[in-house]
């Protein structure tokens, strides 16, 4: 169990503050047979990829179920409602139908659609590598804004690139599984490119209101170790700020420019286009310090010590079923930073993900978690960050990637046999939560 929440009153936050939940489709949507195949369809596929052999061609079945899933969004309260669009089912026959349908219960139901455009699931005869892709994925934003407009308001181009090319293309932990390590670089490039292009082709199909997901944490030093200092700078640049100054600043970190592909330059312009929010995801700090021997351990894997750091265990508090250290005052210590950093560069930020794996449908160490998570964003409000919304992940228990069915960051059980919701106490907690903090 993780500490008790605290007993004092939760904040307020301002008129107009968004509060929201978030899934994406490849974890909950289902109906693989109903959409062309993605990168995570094939790797999924191959024996040993996912610990628990399963995939996601069924997961909660959003696909048919989703009026459903919107009377829990409805229940839960929330403003709104962060989903991502399958590239690959709107390549399908009838895949933007499905979209115009569950925009419209969303509408319905009173709950604002948060598309965002890219959460993994590449279709499966593209790749990120190729500079290609990048003009593809504007073209198919182009598509679904002109689709979905009219009634969608509020955008997110793509979600976790920094995860997207670490674990499924330097590390082989996910799709497409490829184990290139700093020759995954161009991957990095390629879709921030893409979003650049995407925040282009939005706004000239009328959209506004866009941003990006991007995952961010603080990294903390093993030591005071010169060594050790070098390592944790080394890993926030490759974490952190790779994937924060292109988009923010319109240039990458020192020395990393001359590693990207194409002309650079030009690219930077396209990326660094203004945006009207920006989105981070957090979960966790890191401890980070100089490699050890021969191997290394990195997201559950041992790999050849050829990264320039180790990731070591942060003692001293709680952690989730993940394993995942709870910190909540590291989030209040990375929007602040965030705000040093980038000054007036910074837009308006939202918390675009946080939450926690927890077993169990009466889930009060997950009520602590958000509990001490809200607490902490109102603390960074406190110190002058411009924060305009929170979303929790997950609405659903889903298919959690490489974990398969093992862990379960939902609000909602979902019996994986049956496909039967039942709001857990932490949907309980967060409809109640909600009124005191508007």
């Amino acid at each position: 169990m993780i500490a008790r929440m605290a007993t004092n009153p939760l904040p307020q936050f301002p008129p107009g503050f968004l509060w929201g939940v978030s899934t994406s489709a490849h974890q909950i949507e289902g109906a693989a047979g109903e959409r062309a195949p993605s990168v995570w369809d094939a790797f999924t596929a191959e024996p040993g990829h996912v610990k628990d052999g399963s995939t996601a061609a069924v997961a909660c079945d959003h696909y048919h179920r989703y009026p459903e899933d919107v009377e829990l969004l409805a229940g839960l309260g929330v403003d709104a409602y962060r989903f991502s669009v399958s590239w690959p089912r709107v390549n399908s026959p009838g895949g933007l139908d499905f979209y115009d349908r569950l925009v419209d219960a969303l509408c319905a139901a009173g709950v604002r659609p948060v598309p965002t455009l890219f959460h993994w699931d590449l279709p499966v005869e593209l790749d990120w590598l190729d500079r290609d892709t990048a003009e593809r994925f504007a073209a198919y934003a182009a598509t679904v804004a002109e689709r979905l407009g009219d009634r969608v308001t509020k955008w997110i181009t793509l979600n976790e690139p920094a995860e997207h090319t670490l674990l499924g293309h330097a590390l082989g932990a996910h799709a497409p599984g490829g184990r290139l390590l700093f020759d995954a670089l161009p991957v990095a490039h390629h879709q921030l490119l893409a979003h650049g292009l995407a925040v282009r082709a939005l706004r000239a199909a009328g959209a506004g209101d866009i941003g990006i997901a991007n995952s961010h944490g603080p990294t903390w030093a093993a030591s005071d170790r010169t060594e050790d200092v070098a390592a944790a700078d080394f890993y926030d640049l490759l974490l952190n700020r790779l994937f924060a100054d292109p988009v923010l600043l319109g240039r990458y970190p020192d020395g990393i420019e001359a590693l990207m592909p194409g002309d650079v330059e030009a690219d930077l312009k396209v990326i660094g286009e203004p945006l009207d929010w920006y989105g981070i995801n957090y979960y966790q700090p890191t401890r980070v310090g100089a490699p050890e021997g021969t191997e290394i351990e990195f997201g559950g894997l041992r790999l050849p010590a050829e990264l320039p750091f180790t990731v070591h265990e942060l003692e001293g508090y709680p952690v989730t079923d993940f394993g995942w250290p709870v910190v909540p005052e590291a989030l209040t210590e990375l929007l602040t930073g965030f705000r040093e950093r980038y000054g007036d560069r910074l837009p308006p930020v939202v918390i675009t993900e946080n939450g926690c794996s927890y077993d169990g449908i009466d889930d009060q160490d997950r009520i602590t978690f958000l509990d001490g998570h809200v607490r902490a964003l109102h603390r960074a409000s406190e110190q002058g960050v411009d924060i305009r919304g929170y979303f929790v992940w997950s609405l659903l228990d889903n298919f959690e990637w490489a974990e398969g069915y093992a862990r379960r960051f939902g609000l909602v059980h979902v019996d994986f046999d049956t496909l039967e919701r039942t709001p857990k106490a932490s949907y309980r907690w967060l409809r109640d939560a909600l009124r005191t903090m508007r």
